[in-house]
């Protein structure tokens, strides 16, 4: 049987730097050794509060008095490291900030300011967290926003300081089952976040569709996940036209990656779709340079799908998964694909490729065909596919489109984990745009309303299946300052969503 450890030992051999351990402890926070000891403070209208619990009341009241003088007011994002006073073996307090509290402290905010407090710790050797976690949902938030927070990518980096060694989650019901099972998921989903992230920032000279299958065959290695590799060959043969005229610009072939985790007595069977295009120019429709340069990020919806799969693999959920990645390098080499040349998909379905940027769409339909042939209950898709999903929903927030049930499911699993989805209509009228003169379809169609078209372009290729499409094309990349657990770079946006579906599935 698989497990999280197992998961972890996999995930480490690619990981960018030393993985931070998490334990719970029933022991007083203000008697543990430790560099830093975290508290929260909440905002409040007569100004800051701090929630401290844990600690005896006179310490508590000593740090409490001292909140105005410092400037903390409790917003969320706020860390403010001061020396610890009398009466605390640690080092350093670390004030976080929870945001308004009306009364019991919800889980996302906590996550956000474990996550936030642990990143600003980075080369910080121990670490004791005493912020709220009365119960098990607490203290999974906690765990689960601080080993995001600790996450780092060095593998490029000289010199750059660690992350947080260890972290000691200080709680009363430590011993209680609930609260050690919260933190084994905790951690499997930090490690399938952290995986994804992995992928995402890695330089394209290292990741490209053969490489990025050896890493999901390295990744599953000792799991309960198997993983099988179709060669451009094999795609050829395979009449996957629209993987392989995506690649066929590049000197390094496309790769289709089946990811299958198939447990005893499944209560449903689900197929993850992941876009993987390892580099981005553009094609022959070639991106402006400037478009270019986090292009690296085009394959974060196959890396998201390989870490669900093997996370859902580690917690031994109940359901089948099977992931598939659709692996390209879209390049303008003498033999790329050309603007008005017409492609046949998986499914017979023909396709006039107007513009070569257009590709996303290209080899998930070719995906989609692939996991429909299995009948899957439900198919659910990720991608960063459009950049008019980030006119209309920004950088943090994710699109989702659909058919009705498959939809809400994703958007109540995405409320249920923390992450934004937004739910968006795939408007008839617009199907109206992809017609072609000359074959079944073009690959792009009316401009304004880009995220629906490409929705209702993937759509043609899930036949009846209940179906989501998720775009992710803002939120997979942060191009701006770190916030909460959220870093620079690779996100691993909606894994966590993904994974709150089949928990979903397995629960009924």
């Amino acid at each position: 049987m698989s497990t999280p450890g197992d998961y972890r030992s996999a995930t480490a051999r690619l990981a960018s730097c030393p993985v931070t351990d998490l334990k719970l402890s029933t022991k007083d926070p203000a008697r543990t050794d430790a560099d830093a000891i975290v508290l929260a403070v909440a905002s409040a209208d007569g100004g800051p509060r701090l929630l401290a619990d844990a600690l005896p009341k006179k310490v508590a009241d000593a740090l409490a008095a001292l909140l105005p003088a410092l400037g903390v007011s409790g917003k969320a994002d706020e860390v403010l490291r001061v020396p610890a006073g009398d009466g605390l073996a640690a080092g350093v307090v670390v004030l976080t900030g929870v945001g308004a509290v009306p009364d019991t402290v919800a889980v996302e905010p906590l996550r956000r300011a474990a996550g936030a407090a642990v990143r600003a710790l980075a080369g910080t050797g121990d670490v004791v967290l005493a912020l709220p976690a009365e119960d098990a949902a607490q203290v999974g938030a906690v765990a689960e926003g601080a080993l995001l927070g600790a996450y780092r990518f060095d593998r490029y980096k000289t010199s750059d300081p660690a992350p947080v060694a260890r972290l000691t989650l200080a709680t009363p019901v430590a011993r209680d089952k609930d609260a050690k099972a919260a933190v084994a998921r905790a951690q499997a989903v930090a490690d399938g976040v952290r995986g994804a992230r992995d992928l995402v920032n890695t330089s394209p000279r290292h990741l490209y569709p053969e490489s990025f299958a050896e890493a999901a065959r390295t990744a599953a290695r000792g799991t309960k996940v198997k993983v099988t590799v179709l060669d451009e060959k094999e795609l050829e043969a395979g009449g996957y036209g629209g993987i392989v005229g995506v690649g066929q610009g590049s000197t390094r072939p496309p790769r289709l990656v089946k990811v299958a985790y198939s447990p005893a007595r499944a209560k449903a069977h689900y197929a993850l779709v992941g876009k993987g295009i390892t580099f981005d120019s553009g094609g022959l429709s070639l991106k402006p340079a400037k478009g270019m340069e986090n292009m690296k990020d085009d394959m974060a919806g196959a890396a998201t799908v390989l870490h669900t799969v093997l996370a859902a693999a580690a917690l031994d959920l109940p359901v089948k998964v099977t992931g598939w990645l659709a692996l390209a390098e879209n390049m303008p080499g003498s033999s790329a694909q050309r603007p008005s040349d017409v492609v046949t998909m998986r499914d017979g379905t023909t396709v006039e490729v107007l513009n070569t940027d257009a590709e996303g769409r290209m080899v998930l339909g070719d995906a989609l065909v692939a996991a429909r042939e299995e009948k899957p209950d439900t198919i659910v898709d990720i991608a960063t596919l459009t950049g008019a999903q980030m006119v209309a929903l920004g950088a943090r927030v994710g699109g989702v489109m659909g058919t009705d049930d498959a939809r809400a499911e994703v958007v109540a699993a995405a409320e249920a984990v923390g992450e934004q989805m937004w739910p968006m209509p795939l408007p008839v009228e617009l199907r109206e745009s992809l017609r072609s003169t000359v074959a079944d379809l073009s690959n792009i169609g009316d401009r304004f309303g880009g995220m629906l078209v490409a929705g209702l372009f993937l759509k043609e290729f899930v036949g009846e299946t209940p179906w989501a499409h998720v775009d992710v094309a803002g939120p997979a990349y942060n191009e701006g300052s770190a916030y909460g657990y959220t870093p620079k770079g690779g996100t691993g946006m909606g894994l966590r969503t993904l994974l709150g579906v089949l928990e979903a599935a397995a629960r009924r």
